[in-house]
């Protein structure tokens, strides 16, 4: 099977294109490399470095002919959502609906879009959220998200085949540290150079933490099941921030304390996902704790300081 990752150079990206050349997949990379880095790229794969907002992708659309298109590049950065949302829209709309008029021109089997649990639903009004909760995402990133969702629900009817993985706070390597989400990759590089980490607040904000190898695992699955629908993909379990520095700083055997800040503004204070619908209709649910994926995770910066 021909597979097109656009993001591929990233964090989740690259790992999926790392899965698919493990199971025989001949894979596509479509990536600026503005956020991504070529050196996550399997060597196996084909990159094409190229914006999702050229005019060019059609070319490479015409030129590849994918079966199935994993769109997974996006800008994420929620503070440049809000500083710049021409740009976000421009990426995250726009460059995602030149990916779906291409799947449709070309008949691409099937498409799978990296979604957002984390913004799209906004303040949860009951816990944990499920596809059902209502939609009123409070940044505009989330806004991106969602419209983009509602994109591919109108192309149905002209034989797109979807499915919307909304995915919650995925950690693992290969996370940036230097952007602004990524709470584990940030603690961990933080406490490596012995700079003490920052939390916002008292500490009790939640998310639903998921590492990256059961994504990528629901990622493959959906390949094959599921069809124009969306899932959430998380844990179900809220972890607060203070436990996430707790976790992190356990396995670097971190001594001091974090420094506590004010609450940044526009952030939800508690979610996590009801990932039923997932574990009903794609056989999947998370494998690894939150502790036993921060243990497999943290050694992957540790190397990295190393090396440096």
């Amino acid at each position: 099977m021909k597979v097109l990752v656009t993001g591929g150079a990233g964090f989740i990206g690259s790992h999926i294109v790392d899965a698919l050349i493990e199971r025989g997949d001949d894979v596509v990379v479509v990536d600026d490399l503005s956020t991504g880095f070529a050196s996550n790229v399997n060597p196996e794969a084909r990159l094409c470095r190229l914006s999702i907002t050229d005019p060019g992708l059609a070319d490479v659309f015409e030129q590849e002919r994918p079966d199935v298109v994993s769109h997974h590049a996006a800008q994420v950065n929620l503070r440049r959502s809000a500083d710049d949302p021409l740009f976000d829209a421009q990426v995250n709309i726009l460059g995602s609906i030149n990916i779906i008029v291409n799947c449709v021109r070309l008949g691409v089997r099937r498409l799978l879009y990296a979604s957002s649990g984390g913004a799209v639903y906004g303040e949860p009004q009951y816990l944990p959220v499920d596809e059902n909760h209502v939609s009123n995402p409070l940044s505009q990133y989330g806004v991106s998200k969602r419209a983009v969702e509602h994109y591919l629900h109108s192309y149905a009817q002209y034989g797109l085949n979807y499915v919307a993985l909304r995915y919650s706070n995925v950690y693992g390597p290969r996370q940036n540290p230097k952007g602004e989400a990524g709470v584990v990759a940030i603690f961990s590089e933080q406490m490596l150079q012995g700079v003490r980490p920052t939390i916002f607040g008292p500490g009790n904000k939640t998310r639903d933490y998921a590492h990256v190898s059961d994504v990528v695992q629901a990622h493959l699955l959906a390949m094959d099941r599921g069809n124009n629908t969306t899932y959430n993909i998380g844990t179900g379990v809220e972890t607060s921030d203070q436990q996430v520095f707790d976790a992190v700083a356990e396995t670097l055997g971190y001594r001091d304390s974090p420094l506590y800040t004010s609450v940044r503004h526009g952030e939800i204070q508690r979610i996590c996902l009801d990932c039923s619908k997932a574990r009903r209709e794609l056989s999947w649910s998370p494998r690894l704790s939150f502790k036993e994926g921060v243990q497999v995770t943290v050694p992957y910066y540790r190397c990295q300081g190393a090396h440096r």
